[in-house]
């Protein structure tokens, strides 16, 4: 008996030393409540401390943010003395008012691009048209006054310029192989509530005779484009440039899944040429074309509705020079074909001025070959051609 007491208190006694050093050492082991009230499956952390996500565009607006600045405008408006202010008899009755104009400011707002390190900044034109003072605000939250280098109202672009060091620029796409399904991202400030970044896809490409623009060669998208994303970027899954937000198409003022974005190899191209000579040149003969509906056709007698129909034809232009009339309908420039009016405007466009170009015309039912020096195109607002 002595010695099955001996065993039993040893046994305790150890007992209690190992809970001992537990409780001491490792006291979690014997502690078993729940920790939490649901158990739930975490998701692993990489070295750097951010979850890796599949099918997150986190880099891609990392990448992108900080060079797509807001652009704050202000416009200087004129109100004309009232006629009343200078009868005798209201005078009498209401007294004397202040001889000068009143004046107000109305303020606008936009977004635009950093394209270069020396402060070019790439917007649209109608953000920035007529402002008498302009306000960049960067992404780290600085403020900077800008000039305008040069603007081209007919594709609705215009090139800015601030003073400031160490900007971060956007990185233009090189393959320019967008397509429709591909993944974007809108980057720019709506209704002014700070910088936003929206995702959709490439819903069509070369949108045009949407009557927004002379030039028109849209990246169409679903992406939430509103007032304010106007000259923000549309990038793509890797933060390349690949279009310049310009309008949207709403019955209501707000998105509707329709925005279209000028395509970064037109942005492109518009904004070297202003940054070398302040505006863009393009070609221009002096016509003022027509869209060929069937009726028209019919009562013309021509055989189809291809081409543009010449309605005007400006004295003195290229044009006119080469013995083009109206009536004449222009089927094919340097054996280009002519789809419609919108086609040759901007097939003449891309030509240089002073360089010879050869037309095709119907006349009388007659096909004949005319060559007209290309003039310097004039800077219309709306289309003239």
């Amino acid at each position: 008996m002595h010695r099955l007491w001996l065993i039993f208190a040893q046994t305790v006694t150890i007992a209690v030393a190992i809970l001992f050093v537990v409780g001491t050492l490792k006291p979690e082991w014997l502690d078993q409540r729940p920790t939490t009230v649901v158990a739930l499956q975490k998701a692993p952390y990489s070295a750097d401390g951010e979850a890796p996500m599949p099918g997150s565009y986190r880099d891609a607006a990392r990448a992108a943010l900080p060079s797509v600045v807001h652009i704050y405008t202000t416009q200087t408006i004129s109100q004309q003395r009232h006629p009343l202010l200078d009868d005798p008899i209201f005078r009498h009755f209401f007294g004397e008012r202040p001889d000068g104009p009143a004046q107000r400011n109305a303020a606008g707002l936009g977004s635009g691009v950093i394209v270069s390190p020396n402060g070019y900044i790439l917007t649209n034109y109608h953000v920035i048209e007529a402002a008498d003072d302009i306000q960049v605000s960067l992404n780290d939250g600085s403020s900077h006054k800008a000039r305008i280098i040069g603007s081209d109202p007919e594709s609705d672009l215009a090139v800015l310029q601030i003073k400031a060091d160490k900007l971060p620029t956007i990185t233009f796409d090189q393959d320019e192989q967008v397509r429709v399904g591909d993944v974007v991202l809108a980057i720019g400030n709506p209704f002014g509530v700070g910088q936003t970044v929206t995702m959709g896809i490439v819903s069509a490409l070369g949108r045009s005779h949407l009557g927004i623009n002379t030039f028109e060669n849209f990246i169409q998208t679903d992406a939430a484009i509103n007032p304010g994303n106007s000259g923000g970027a549309l990038v793509d899954v890797r933060g390349n440039l690949v279009g310049i937000n310009t309008a949207i198409y709403s019955r209501t003022g707000g998105n509707q899944g329709i925005g279209f974005a000028i395509p970064v190899s037109s942005a492109r191209s518009i904004m070297e040429q202003i940054i070398e000579h302040g505006s863009v040149t393009r070609g221009w003969i002096g016509v003022e074309t027509q869209e060929i509906s069937p009726e028209l056709a019919e009562s013309f007698g021509l055989p189809d509705t291809d081409g543009a129909l010449i309605a005007g034809v400006m004295h003195g232009g290229p044009a006119a020079t080469a013995g083009i009339r109206p009536g004449d309908v222009l089927l094919a420039v340097n054996g280009k074909p002519v789809r419609d009016p919108q086609a040759m405007i901007d097939q003449i466009a891309a030509l240089r001025p002073d360089d010879k170009a050869s037309l095709r015309l119907r006349r009388d039912r007659n096909i004949s070959e005319v060559e007209v020096r290309i003039g310097k195109r004039p800077t219309f607002r709306q289309e003239k051609e």
